[in-house]
């Protein structure tokens, strides 16, 4: 029996699938070859290429590739090691002319050892031993051996403790060194004599200075000249006896040779001079504060 048709159709009829779009007509690119697959539980699968290596990772390599490289350690095993021999250089050169352990030296002392210096300076015409004291080729402390230099005394007695021009001083004492050491040098003098050495003799000036001066404050100017005459003397006497035992023992070895008769008289015209200049200095730098 037929139905009667009230704009409705009698059967449905199935709807056809359209074909896949061809690669003329694709509207938007396919991306799923890119996307990790999944497997039906959501996870990646294991098989699946997690694609290239990134710039990042290739750098790693080839940074791991050049340490692997025995030519790549090789050099740098060569460069730290001339970086470790340069360190080593430069703190030997600082070493030679400020070593704080050879500077520590000519502080080890004592109440009993600067009494003792101080009588020395003032009166060394008593004094009989003037040899320094060594221990395995080591010269002992100052508090250990009295005839020891030390930079305390003159560090102590210091001309700006009287109101001198210290600054004045100082340019003397570092024109006397140079002078030591270059005369030294052009001798080609072998002692053992160091710059250290050096600043602690001529800052025993001082101690003949605070002492002149004092005597010039308190008794006038006949007093300084009497203070100045002794002080001189004296230290002209100490730094003779002292630079005996570092300069002059090596004449006996340099007159063993021919052609050396003339060395030994140079070095002790260098300790006489040296002695000589002391007193000088003095003068120059007292002398117009007691008129």
């Amino acid at each position: 029996m037929d139905l009667p048709h009230h704009g409705y159709r009698a059967t449905a009829k199935p709807r056809a699938r359209a074909a896949p779009p061809t690669g003329d007509s694709v509207l938007f690119e396919d991306t799923s070859s890119a996307a990790p697959g999944l497997n039906s539980q959501g996870y990646y699968t294991p098989g699946y290429n997690m694609g290239a290596p990134s710039n990042d990772m290739q750098g790693g390599a080839n940074v791991n590739n050049m340490f692997t490289d025995p030519m790549a350690n090789a050099a740098m095993m060569y460069g730290s090691s001339l970086a470790n021999q340069g360190k080593d250089i430069v703190h030997k050169e600082i070493g030679r002319f400020m070593s704080v352990n050879k500077l520590k030296y000519f502080f080890a002392v004592d109440t009993k050892y600067v009494l003792k210096k101080l009588m020395i300076l003032m009166f060394p015409y008593t004094h009989q031993d003037w040899e320094v004291r060594y221990h395995r080729d080591t010269p002992l402390t100052p508090r250990q051996d009295v005839n020891a230099p030390d930079l305390y005394i003159p560090c102590k007695f210091s001309p700006e403790v009287l109101g001198l021009c210290a600054s004045t001083a100082l340019v003397w004492v570092i024109i006397e060194v140079l002078v030591m050491l270059l005369s030294l040098y052009l001798l080609t003098v072998h002692s053992d004599l160091s710059t250290f050495d050096l600043v602690a003799y001529s800052g025993y000036k001082y101690v003949g200075m605070i002492f002149t001066v004092l005597c010039g404050l308190l008794f006038g100017s006949d007093g300084y000249y009497v203070a100045l005459a002794w002080s001189s003397c004296a230290l002209m006497f100490f730094i003779v006896r002292s630079l005996k035992m570092k300069i002059l023992p090596s004449i006996s070895s340099d007159s063993m040779g021919m052609g050396s008769s003339a060395k030994p008289q140079l070095r002790l015209y260098i300790t006489v001079a040296t002695a000589v200049f002391q007193p000088i200095i003095i003068y120059w730098l007292t002398s117009h504060l007691v008129r």
